[in-house]
Formats: structure tokens, sequence, C-alpha cells
């Protein structure tokens, strides 16, 4: 006879496979939980699991509003490795937080600073639960397409399985909440010599008792670091933006370059670009300016993204986002005032060629989503079975009503993403020939060679149509300017030529 133990385990295998064979069983929930209390050894542990236990026990009804409870919580890897300490936790989110979504997310606290499963070192982490998401796979696509445009301070995450207060609650990302901290977002918020940075959130329309708003040029803000500044504080904040605003409006390459990097813009903009995130027009959309400097992102909250929004939302933006085909990002937030520079989009056009290879592969069968599919589809399974997350008669109207079996929204999903790289493929060609400003030789890099051969076809020399355009790096014919800028461009000076920079045969 079987031990018990061992009963037990074969149901829940059997359990899990019936959903993911038969495609029968809904996979998405907005009823009442229907947690079931399961032991450490009823299945093989493939992801870290977390356990919360509250003071008071109602971990598993809590609301946003209730805040922070005191809780304990153990944290076990899959190396068996352990960590337990006391911690408090809360709701977080804020759509995601409303009373009628019963999977909600949480951010826990420790009294100080620990290292959770081999991530950088925190007080806060956050326990995302991907409640609108049927696949669960949005999160995990745009913060590895994220780390591989390296977009700087992107979250490091972990897929989890989560117990409160006993209950079994399914399938949760544990990621790296973004805030201030040298293990975080690097910033001097205090400043030295009047020079401080700060973090800010791009907020529409929301409004909280807790946060600190203000608006530049008819877009709004969440002053996010320092967290509840002063009035100089907030002042300064503000007139910073007022003329980082005002230059990315007026202003020419040299004068935008010298408010922004543009390499993170252009990095931000082709994330959030081909997934068509629905939130980049409202909220969870971070910028921070650092050393004189305004940088985007990192990258937050992507669970409506990818033709995720619902077709009864009547909003432009949601209409924008459902398709995959067609522009979005170019008309919202700090990008309105940026995206109609032809040598922007160009810079956008070379992050795309340099990554192409990996957003491409994304939809393709036995390609990114399978394989994050075939890695986490026990833990899926169970999220939905085991956990009963299953579909309901309620979801929130911004998002697409999920199909009833995993395997048909996995596939909507894969469908969706290989339309958005066709259209994004036709929109900025990005697999056109391109060559390197300054690189007159075209050997691939900019070296004295280049000045010898921009002197040789001045003195007519040689002839060559494809060197006097890749050596021409001021803009107008070939001349003995060019050959000085190069120079000094080695010389470590700098000049106001993109030197060493791609760019393509075809413009767009």
């Amino acid at each position: 006879m079987l031990k018990q133990k061992s009963v037990r385990a074969l149901c829940v295998f059997a359990l899990c496979m019936s959903l993911m064979i038969s495609a029968v069983c809904p996979v998405f929930a907005q009823t009442e939980s229907v947690g079931l209390v399961v032991q450490d050894d009823s299945w093989e542990m493939t992801v870290p699991q977390i356990r919360v236990t509250t003071e008071n026990g109602n971990g598993t009804t809590l609301e946003k509003e209730d805040g922070y409870q005191n809780a304990q919580i153990k944290i076990t890897d899959t190396d068996g490795s352990v960590l337990e300490s006391d911690c408090t936790i809360k709701v977080r989110g804020n759509t995601t937080a409303l009373s009628w979504v019963t999977k909600k997310s949480f951010t826990f606290k420790f009294a100080k600073k620990k290292s959770v499963l081999g991530m950088a070192k925190g007080k806060k982490w956050a326990l995302v639960a991907n409640t609108f998401d049927p696949t669960i796979l949005r999160n995990i696509t745009a913060f590895e397409l994220a780390k591989e445009l390296g977009i700087p301070y992107t979250s490091d995450y972990k897929v989890t399985e989560l117990w409160v207060d006993g209950d079994f609650r399914g399938c949760y990302i544990l990621f790296e909440p973004i805030q201030v901290g040298k293990e975080r977002v690097d910033l001097d918020v205090e400043g030295n010599d009047g020079k401080k940075d700060f973090l800010i959130e791009y907020e529409a329309q929301r409004v909280e008792s807790d946060v600190t708003y203000f608006t530049t040029n008819d877009l709004r803000f969440i002053a996010s670091e320092p967290e509840s500044p002063d009035e100089a504080q907030l002042s300064y904040i503000q007139s910073t933006m007022d003329s980082i605003i005002s230059t990315l409006k007026t202003g020419s390459r040299e004068e935008i370059e010298a408010k922004i990097d543009v390499p993170s813009f252009a990095k931000y903009y082709l994330l959030n670009e081909y997934l068509k995130t629905y939130d980049f027009d409202m909220s969870s959309v971070y910028f921070y300016y650092k050393d004189g400097k305004l940088y985007a992102g990192p990258p937050w909250d992507y669970d409506l993204s990818a033709g995720n929004a619902g077709p009864d939302d009547t909003t432009s933006r949601a209409r924008a986002t459902i398709r995959p085909t067609g522009s979005h990002a170019d008309t919202r937030n700090l990008y309105k005032y940026i995206c109609h520079n032809l040598w922007f989009i160009e810079e956008v056009r070379a992050v795309y060629r340099d990554h192409y290879d990996f957003i491409s592969h994304i939809p393709t069968d036995g390609g990114f989503l399978d394989t994050q599919y075939a890695k986490y589809s026990d833990v899926f399974a169970r999220n939905f079975s085991i956990a009963g997350w299953y579909i309901g008669n309620r979801w929130i109207n911004i998002m697409r009503k999920p199909d009833t079996s995993y395997a048909a929204n996995l596939s909507f999903l894969k469908n969706w993403c290989a339309e958005r790289n066709t259209w994004m493929t036709t929109r900025y060609d990005p697999l056109a020939p391109c060559y390197l400003v300054g690189d007159t030789d075209g050997n691939g890099e900019v070296t004295i060679n280049d000045v010898t051969a921009i002197q040789r076809i001045l003195a007519d020399f040689e002839t060559d149509e494809d060197a006097a355009k890749r050596g021409g790096v001021d803009g107008i014919a070939l001349n003995i300017n060019d050959a000085s800028c190069i120079q000094r461009y080695l010389a470590n000076i700098e000049t106001p030529y993109p030197i060493g920079e791609k760019r393509f045969v075809k413009p767009l």
C-alpha cells in the first residue's frame, strides 16, 4: 500500500497533468479564493517557496487600506537553503489591490536589509500576483527583454510559490521593487554641491493621500525619491523637469543629449513600443535624474501589455494597445516630445538591430515563450488548479477576456508578439545595412587609417562614394574638417559629431 504522502503527490501530479492535457479548465480568477493547504512535500519543489504567517491570521483577507501587518516569513530555495525572519506585509498595487480582486500582490519589508534568493540586499520586496495575465509570462518577458537591452537598474526577480497563513496562493513573482539604494537604483538624493539626484514616476490621474505629485508641461508625476520631498526639494525637481522638457520640445540634438541619456531613452522606448504597454500613458513609467542627466526607466508592471488590453475599454490608449500593428509609445509621456526627431528614431533602430535576434526569437516555436512555459509549466498548472484561480464572471474591463485554456492564452500571446515583430521590422527596418560614422575604410572600427583614407580621397588618389559617406562626419560634403574631427575623436577630445555611432544606409 502506498504511503499517504505518495498518494497525495500522485493526486497533485494527476491534477496538474489533467489541466495541461485536457485544456478544459479555465485559467483565470476573480472569484472567491479556493486555496488548498498543501504541505512542503506534496510535490517536487522546482521554484522557491515562500510562506507568510501573519500575526493576526488575516493575510488572505487583507486590503490595501489595512496597511502593514506583522508577520513571519520563511523562504526556501530549491537548493534547500532557508531564510526565516520577522517582517511586515501589506497589499500593494492600485487596480490589482481593488477589493474584488482576490489574488492580490504584496509588499513585505524587513527591519534590516537582507539578500533574498541570491538577489541584492534590500528591506522591501514585491510579491507580484500577475492577476491580469493568464499566461503569467508578460512580466517575465518584459524584464528579460529589458535585461537583454541593458536598461539600467532593471529589477531582478524570481518565480516562486506562495502560502499565506497556510493557504496556498499559487504562483507569484518576487521582484526587487523600484526604490533608491546602493543595490537598487543608485542615486544620491541628498545631493552634493547642489547637485541632487531624484526618481519620478509618470502618473496621469490617480490620487493617493500619502504621495507627492507635481505637474510640468501638462504631464503629471509622482516625486518617488526623495519619498517625502520638502518644498525646496520639490521645487528643485520641478524646475529641473521644466528645463528638460523645454529642451526636448525645441532643443537641438546636442542640447537634448546634454539633458538626457539618449541610450536609455532609446532602449526604454523599444521595450515599451514592442510590448505596447497599456500603462505607458497612465502610470508605472519611471525616470531618474542622475549626475545631471535624466534617464528612462527602470521598467515596471507589464501584465497589461502585448495585446492584453480589453476591447470594452473605448479609450484611444486601449484601442492602440490591443492590435499588434501601429505605433503607441511615441505619443505618450515624455516620448511625445522626442520621437519626432529622426536622429532619435535612428537610435531606436540601432538598438533594435543589435537585439533583433532576441526579439524575433520570443514568439517562435521553441523560442523564449515556449522555453519559459516549459520551465514553469508545473508551477503555472498548480496556480490554476490547486490554488484555484479559475476564470470567473468578473474581470476588469481594461483587460482582454482570457481564453478558457492556458494553451489558448499562450497561443494568443505568441501570435501577437510574432505579428508585432513583423510590423516593427517593416516600420524600423533594423536589418538594413549600416556603418560606423567615421569608419571611412569600412573595416568596422574608427582608426587613424580612416583619416588617411579621407586624405587620399580629397587628393583624388581614390574615388569611393561609400567611403566618402562613412567619413563625412559633419554632415556635409567630405572635407578636411572630417579628418580633423576623427583625429580629435581618436585623441579622446570631444567633438560635436556622432563619430563611432551606427548609421543606417537607408534612412527611415
